[in-house]
């Protein structure tokens, strides 16, 4: 097990995304990746993993305006499999 520390948190809007990926690359992190499910619309979506920075790299390129960034005052630790 790895700890990772979040310094913060988004959420999507799943059924709004259309699958473009441009949030996959913005993603400095890396903490984004897409789905193997499918959303309403028949589109795979972003899925968040630990380890969000809060840079909203993904809010500001997103088209559909599918995010919404938290940022937390005191950073939380995740234990997630390498």
């Amino acid at each position: 097990m790895t700890e990772v520390l979040s310094r913060g948190t988004v959420t999507i809007d799943t059924e709004r995304c259309k699958g473009c990926e441009l949030c996959i690359p913005a993603c400095r992190p890396g903490v984004l990746t897409m789905s193997s499910s499918l959303n309403g619309r028949g589109f795979r979506y972003p899925e968040l993993v630990p380890g969000c920075t809060s840079c909203s790299a993904c809010l500001l390129v997103c088209p559909d305006f599918c995010f919404e960034v938290f940022r937390y005052e005191t950073p939380l630790a995740h234990e997630v499999n390498p």
